[in-house]
């Protein structure tokens, strides 16, 4: 039996893929501990997860749970990339540093499992000659995107450098976003293409799914099995500019009522009581009842517009296994979860490393990539039509699905995580 300590940060997306891992660890018969927030941790990974709790920037106000909270809406490009690691990501690697080594202190794990942006996780592992793995939840890394930037990348070494200096190893010279040892990668080359970084330290082991805790109601029966099921979603950090995106998608989608149906992730509400929705027009209606409401029966089922219903939270994984297609901002869990269920998209990249995802989105043919910041009904709806009518995208998209299934998906990363417990990192 060995020991892994996983530290992450407190993000939703990168915490979901390392949740799958663990508990395969644990069927295995190894012991799991977590170093991050408690109460997200606790949220995603159940109530008995042990959790070393790791104080986050501006502690005191409450728990951070997204980079973007106080982040401009406007800023895009390098300008972005600077917010993200002055920001948030240095900050955050600060904040847990000392969390992580009393986690270390107190667990005593074989292994680190260090979130490629959690990198405390991995700086303080170095500097205690711990063996450590990269989660790297988003294959945008291993794109070397920095590449034709040279002084963007020379700025971002120079921050990893003392970054180092505070807080792990000054004697060290790794990137920590990536392992010596190991880099479990949560997609396969079919979508991403070949790993520019990360050599062949590299696992492509693909998604990372297994069965979420939730207690959002969602209202089945108004489905319509008639009609084409569409997702629309800008994930869990982008609510602070997706108003008006979600306004031309309904538009869109309302204009293909006749054969569409769309689920809408609208978590502010900013849709309004769609048409039909008066009193007594369907399930959820009543005082207080409008999108993201519950209803007087405490269902939670949104509007009462049977063409666009809008919810703040939805079963995502169970909505993607009956979806025909996903319009979505190019977040790599959505974007991998859509294509593990052979399901096409339409992705509309925000910032970070989105729209990286979303150009191996449109270059593996799998979807349409359209503009976020200019995209109208007409576009969405003309990209929509495309994903549901021209049987290409489909096709490709099924295509990566059977690649991420034969990549062994939490098992597979389970198993190197283990042989490199046992000192085989040449295996692993």
């Amino acid at each position: 039996m060995s020991r892994f300590l996983f530290v992450v940060p407190p993000l939703v997306g990168h915490i979901n893929p390392a949740v799958g891992v663990a508990a395969a660890l644990v069927a295995r018969g190894h012991r799991v501990a977590w170093a991050g927030e408690p109460a997200l941790v606790h949220r995603l990974a159940g109530r008995d997860a042990t959790v070393h709790p790791c104080p986050q920037p501006g502690a005191g106000r409450g728990p951070a749970t997204e980079p973007d909270a106080a982040r401009p809406a406007d800023i895009r490009g390098p300008e972005a990339l600077r917010f993200l690691w002055e920001r948030f990501l240095v900050p955050l690697a600060e904040a847990m540093a000392p969390g992580v080594r009393q986690a270390v202190g107190a667990f005593r794990p074989d292994v680190v499992v260090a979130d490629q942006q959690a990198l405390a996780g991995a700086l303080v592992a170095e500097d205690l000659r711990l063996p450590w793995a990269t989660s790297a939840t988003t294959s945008a890394e291993f794109t070397d995107a920095l590449a034709s930037m040279p002084r963007v990348a020379a700025w971002n070494e120079a921050l990893l450098r003392d970054l180092r200096a505070r807080i792990g190893d000054p004697a060290g010279s790794g990137d920590p976003r990536f392992s010596p040892h190991l880099v479990l990668a949560f997609s396969t080359p079919e979508l991403a293409g070949p790993a520019v970084r990360g050599g062949d330290r590299v696992r492509w082991v693909g998604p990372s799914l297994t069965a979420r805790p939730s207690t959002a109601a969602f209202p089945w029966e108004r489905l319509d099995p008639g009609r084409s099921l569409v997702l629309v979603t800008l994930g869990t950090a982008n609510t602070d500019v997706g108003a008006r995106f979600l306004d031309q998608a309904a538009r869109a989608l309302r204009a293909r009522a006749d054969r569409v149906q769309a689920v809408v992730v609208d978590p502010e509400g900013t849709l309004g009581p769609g048409p039909g929705s008066g009193p007594g027009s369907g399930p959820g209606s009543g005082p207080g009842s409008g999108p993201g409401c519950s209803g007087t029966d405490g269902s939670g089922t949104g509007s009462g517009d049977r063409d666009v219903i809008a919810l703040p939270v939805v079963p995502q994984l169970e909505l993607l296994a009956r979806a025909d297609a996903v319009v979505c901002h190019a977040g790599h869990n959505t974007v991998c979860e859509a294509l593990w269920h052979g399901v096409p998209l339409v992705v509309a990249p925000i910032r970070d490393d989105q729209p990286v995802v979303a150009a191996q989105v449109a270059g593996a043919g799998a979807g349409v990539r359209i503009r976020f910041g200019r995209a109208g009904a007409d576009t969405i709806g003309a990209a929509l039509d495309t994903v549901l009518h021209d049987p290409r995208p489909r096709a490709a998209a099924r295509t990566i699905a059977r690649s991420f299934r034969g990549a062994g998906g939490a098992p597979a990363a389970a198993l190197h995580l283990e042989r490199l417990a046992d000192g085989r990192k040449d295996e692993a």
